[in-house]
């Protein structure tokens, strides 16, 4: 879920910043500065970029378990190997 949220805020930003420097004749787009409109779409491909650094450095891990009769304590994390 979240490597599809990432990508999405990928897109975009990067749909973004394309429509306000390609065609400034929508009305919803040509009513915003191209300054901000740049800034918010660099914003959303950080954001997104991010989310999925996030979601690939939870794959690599898994929980190291300690076993103590019903409970199970989380005491490490093991990377995997790729």
């Amino acid at each position: 879920m979240v490597k599809i949220l990432g990508w999405i805020f990928i897109i975009l930003g990067a749909l973004l910043i394309v429509l306000k420097l390609t065609t400034p004749n929508l009305v919803i787009i040509s009513q915003i500065n191209i300054l901000w409109s740049t800034v918010v779409g660099a914003i959303l491909i950080v954001a997104g970029f991010l989310f999925l650094k996030q979601d690939s450095k939870q794959e690599n891990e898994v929980p190291i378990y300690q076993d103590k009769g019903k409970k199970r304590k989380i005491v490490g994390y093991r990377r995997l190997k790729n």
